[in-house]
């Protein structure tokens, strides 16, 4: 049986696309973004194939009906708004109406899913936010429980946390796993810190490892400034390639005086991803223009072009120029063209955006990587299928015994 999900939060598709790339198949696919929705939509009508069958649904989560999802669905997925917790917010988590953590937690209980995935930003993890990152757990374990009419969040997790010492074995729970995950230890061109959490229902017994990083910064230290095949790879002459960075100097240092190389890949670069572009404008390349203004200060340095991108972001009014921008070697800087940074969040050519530069810029800034989403779903129903098996084998057997 194809493995269904119900998919939340959608935005521009990266978690989904991801998903589908596992083989899942979604029942429901909810964004109340109405550019997002277009995007998806216009890459329907162009029939991309990760998004052809997806049954989209422009509306709010919160009235979204889903009596129509059927219970014990494969998977549930989402990324609640992340500008509560956001470090470029203004951090008042369940103060914030766009806290939709509540309302995630709530559709979980009601579709009852074999399992979850849910994504948001690194500063939830922040110390200021602790607590609520732990009533967030709990929420999870427990999201039949919810919150009362008139109960605090704090008096909530109290409720949640006694049930929780309580061993409480009649109501529906989840083994709930939070992972802190860089996306550029998993191959994706961008030093992208992200919270995922994952969680199977009590019942079907699994416990959950996130998937061992594929990549890594010594990875590619080694090949830029040990072995020199990135340089060989990129075709830099040996007086165009620059000295190791400061900062990692003694890193460098050390790898050089190993005689064990890194077993990981090494992590990509910006170079890495653009390379095999045209320059901007040069050919039919959807979302491949220039866009004038990029100019550096403190704060907003861009990224090197020889490791991977700092983390794409939205912003509230406007895109924050530094953290999308590229620094070619002799220090110019530039925006990235908006292929250029889908390149960097791993969405495929094909995949075409809609909106003016900065609409578009957003939608990727709010993303999650497609590489990523695609681990974190191939782990996850990994672990869902091993399940299966063992049930089906151990029915065979039982059914061998009585004969």
């Amino acid at each position: 049986m194809t493995p269904r999900a119900l998919e939340l939060f959608v935005g521009a598709g990266g978690l989904g696309m991801g998903l589908s790339m596992a083989g899942v198949k979604p029942l429901a696919v909810v964004e109340w973004d109405r550019w997002a929705c277009d995007t998806l939509r216009e890459n329907q009508r162009r029939g991309f194939p990760l998004v052809a069958d997806w049954p989209i649904h422009e509306a709010d989560v919160r009235s979204f009906d889903i009596s129509g999802i059927p219970e014990d669905i494969e998977i549930v997925s989402g990324g609640p708004p992340c500008q509560p917790f956001s470090l470029g917010g203004k951090h008042k988590a369940h103060d914030d109406h766009r806290d939709m953590f509540p309302t995630m937690i709530g559709v979980i209980g009601r579709v009852k899913p074999k399992a979850f995935i849910v994504e948001n930003v690194k500063g939830l993890t922040r110390s200021g936010f602790a607590n609520y990152f732990q009533y967030i757990m709990l929420g999870l374990e427990f999201p039949e429980i919810a919150r009362l009419p008139d109960e605090s969040w704090e008096d909530h997790a109290r409720r949640l946390q006694k049930l929780k010492t309580g061993h409480a074995r009649e109501v529906l729970r989840y083994n709930v796993v939070a992972n802190l995950v860089n996306a550029a230890d998993h191959g994706v061109p961008q030093r992208r810190e992200r919270v995922i959490f994952v969680g199977f229902r009590h019942d079907l017994d699994l416990e959950w490892h996130f998937p061992r990083p594929s990549h890594s910064l010594d990875a590619l230290l080694h090949d830029q400034w040990v072995s020199g095949e990135y340089w060989d790879r990129h075709r830099v002459p040996g007086h165009a390639r620059p000295e190791p960075p400061g900062a990692l100097s003694r890193r460098v240092a050390i790898l050089r005086d190993s005689l064990i190389a890194p077993t990981e890949r090494p992590w990509r670069t910006v170079r890495d991803a653009i390379a095999s572009l045209p320059p901007a404008e040069a050919g039919d390349i959807h979302n491949h223009r220039v866009q004038s203004g990029a100019r550096a200060y403190p704060g907003h340095t861009g990224s090197p072009l020889d490791m991977p991108a700092k983390t794409l972001k939205a912003g509230d009014h406007g895109v924050p120029g530094g953290e999308n921008m590229l620094v070619a070697p002799d220090g110019a800087v530039r925006y990235f063209t908006a292929r250029e940074a889908a390149r960097l969040q791993t969405f495929p050519d094909g995949f075409v955006f809609h909106g003016s530069w900065s609409e578009t810029m957003r939608q990727l800034g709010n993303a999650v990587p497609v590489a990523l989403g695609a681990v974190v779903a191939r782990g996850v129903l990994e672990r869902l299928l091993s399940k299966t098996s063992v049930g089906q084998a151990e029915r065979g057997h039982d059914r061998e015994a009585v004969a």
